[in-house]
């Protein structure tokens, strides 16, 4: 148990020291300052090349959606997730270990040893197919739907909507890419900050008040004319827990016929059902699942 304390205790000041070095040091693979360059170019994209041209510079709830990006990406792993991340998967090694089934044992093949381009693409495609199911599940679990439901308020799309989202959502979303992600081996870092800034930037671009489909390639990524059909308040008839999950990659939707893009939907009405009781400051968006639940 002792260890356990350790672990949870040392990710605190390790995460501080880690944050603090970002901010004070640039170096190419700097999540801090590579999330303000990424969101000032796809807002700047916004701004010369508006889809919805009566949306303001300053749209409903930017400043909201700001101080989510940065408390989500940031300030949320030095409050509780990394530390709780560190000592749930010590946790899970030492049962699987007792269970004598240690991490290692389950590696099928190492990523690392393949050739690099190769790996960075595995890599890449295990953890968005995972991430899909993922967001998935978010819809169809009433539990989790709540905790979803404050990425889905947003009621005007724009970049930083990206990372509006409950605290749960990223242990969710880490808890299953656990497994997947030990059975193919360790990561280069810089690998991981290519996967990572990719994924980043596609994210926002499919938040941002654009109107881009990206020709064929719509049909392998996500983009801003498929994903605001995720968000549309009013579900196809044939649909019950909504339609186009994908966050980096479109084409699950498409394999896995849950793509929903029946025509320009630059004007429809953003949402769920009942979100106009639905909070609209950050603490009550918080605690929000809880205060349901009762």
């Amino acid at each position: 148990m002792d260890n356990y304390l350790d672990i949870f205790k040392n990710s605190y000041s390790g995460y501080f020291n880690y944050l603090l070095d970002e901010i004070t040091r640039f170096h190419w693979e700097n999540y801090f300052y590579g999330l303000i360059l990424v969101s000032v170019l796809v807002w700047g994209l916004e701004l010369a090349f508006p889809w919805r041209k009566q949306q303001k510079i300053f749209r409903k709830d930017f400043w909201l959606d700001t101080f989510y990006m940065f408390f989500n990406f940031f300030l949320l792993n030095l409050i509780i997730l990394i530390a709780l991340s560190n000592t749930t998967a010590a946790l899970f090694n030492d049962l699987l270990t007792k269970l004598g089934l240690p991490i290692h044992s389950l590696q099928l093949f190492d990523v690392d040893a393949l050739p690099y381009g190769l790996g960075l693409v595995v890599f890449f495609f295990v953890s968005d197919f995972v991430q899909w199911n993922t967001h998935r599940m978010l819809h169809r679990i009433p539990f989790l739907w709540n905790f979803h439901k404050v990425h889905h308020s947003v009621k005007q799309m724009g970049f930083a909507a990206h990372l509006r989202y409950h605290w749960m959502e990223p242990v969710v979303y880490k808890s299953m890419l656990y497994i997947p992600l030990a059975l193919i081996g360790g990561f280069d870092v810089k690998a991981v900050a290519i996967v990572h800034f990719f994924a980043l930037t596609i994210g926002h671009l499919n938040h941002a008040n654009l109107g881009w489909d990206y020709g064929i390639l719509k049909y392998i990524l996500n983009n801003p004319k498929m994903h605001i059909w995720h968000h549309a308040k009013k579900l196809p008839t044939h649909v019950k827990y909504g339609v186009n999950f994908g966050l980096t990659l479109s084409i699950w939707d498409y394999l896995f016929t849950t793509a929903h893009v029946p025509h320009n939907g630059r004007d429809i009405e953003l949402g769920f059902h009942g979100d106009e009781n639905f909070p609209n400051n950050f603490l009550e968006q918080e605690l929000f699942p809880i205060k349901s639940k009762k």
